[in-house]
């Protein structure tokens, strides 16, 4: 029998909105009934879509060797896989020390030395600048130059790279090595120094 009424519309309309609340039951049901058809378009909506017309030809699929190998294809038999190339060596190769690392070692080691009649770690360090990598100076801010040796003596070479050198020098409190480094604007700069024994 067909409603003719609004009042008995919004009725019916009603019964069946409200039908999943009714129990748990229905709600349950409601929600199973949803699951599966949202999974039902999830499967059949892109395989109605990929679908090719019919009475069209379809494309020959390209050929690998023509366009290479495609992402998560394996190459042909005839293709071989590329290798994977070994890592560049750190190590640089041994060279004999340059003159220019010498004096920068020299003149680095002769202002250490000598700090201002103060003490003045401030002047200490400007009269290093020159010759020290601004890393290792920051380091060096640290350091009470009152603790430094007040001589030294010859400064000796004893392991050369291209990109580094080491050196030895005889201080009133011990011997000390130098090591020096290529800056990336061509100049050699001392990047640290050690105690030694």
């Amino acid at each position: 029998m067909p409603i003719r009424t609004n009042r008995g519309r919004a009725a019916v309309y009603r019964r069946l909105w409200g039908w999943p609340l009714r129990s748990p039951r229905h709600l349950a049901a409601s929600i199973i009934i949803f699951v599966v058809v949202v999974v039902a378009l999830g499967v059949l909506v892109p395989r109605l879509l990929d679908r090719t017309p019919t009475g069209q030809n379809t494309a020959a699929p390209p050929s690998t060797s023509a366009q290479g190998t495609q992402v998560g294809q394996l190459p042909a038999s005839s293709t071989s896989l590329p290798t994977k190339q070994p890592a560049p060596s750190n190590s640089a190769k041994a060279a004999p020390p340059t003159a220019d690392a010498q004096l920068t070692a020299e003149n680095w080691a002769m202002n250490w030395v000598k700090p201002p009649a103060n003490n003045d770690v401030d002047k200490w360090l400007d009269q290093l600048k020159d010759f020290t990598t601004p890393e290792f100076l920051a380091q060096m801010a640290t350091i009470d130059p009152r603790n430094v040796p007040n001589s030294f003596d010859k400064v000796t070479a004893i392991s050369s790279t291209t990109s580094s050198v080491d050196f030895m020098t005889t201080t009133n409190l011990g011997k000390v090595r130098i090591t020096t480094v290529k800056a990336p604007d061509g100049k050699w700069r001392v990047n640290s120094y050690s105690k030694e024994g």
